[in-house]
């Protein structure tokens, strides 16, 4: 699971007309049991006003640098039981897509982030404050908070 795109902001309610912004809606996902959580876990936004702004491209026309902002709170649901858990993910970052398949997200505020290998131990957190994130090709995940908190999300649906 990439970040569920999910690394998204605070959009004043004019976000969708500003020029150059465009929707970035953030689909449905699925993990199984292992993978983060003990159990499956669903994820599936209930709010999704989230936009994006290409900043700069590659040669080929792919995004390299992306703006991320909007409202984006996801039903995190345990499959299992049932047990669900509604997270305000609503922060903003800037996003550098490198040419090997890794990125680099400089972040404000709160973001899902699914953890196989990494920084964090196995998991899906709401990561919040001041921070970047670096994803390697292989799907390495290291947070580097400046400031902020976790909050562990399987715990809380378990």
């Amino acid at each position: 699971m990439a970040l569920t795109a999910v690394l998204l902001g605070a959009a004043p309610a004019n976000a969708g007309t500003d020029p150059g912004w465009e929707p970035a809606p953030s689909a449905p996902w699925d993990v199984a049991a292992g993978a983060r959580c003990d159990f499956p876990v669903h994820g599936e936004p209930v709010v999704d006003e989230v936009v994006q702004r290409v900043l700069s491209t590659h040669p080929d026309g792919s995004p390299k640098r992306v703006a991320y902002r909007g409202d984006l709170v996801v039903r995190v649901t345990n499959t299992d039981t049932g047990a669900h858990h509604d997270a305000d993910v609503s922060g903003s970052a800037l996003v550098e897509y490198r040419r090997d398949g890794s990125q680099f997200w400089a972040v404000r505020g709160p973001v899902l982030v699914g953890v196989g290998e990494g920084s964090l131990p196995r998991g899906l957190y709401v990561v919040d404050g001041v921070y970047t994130l670096e994803i390697s090709a292989t799907g390495r995940k290291d947070v580097r908070l400046l400031h902020g908190t976790t909050d562990d999300l399987c715990a809380r649906i378990d």
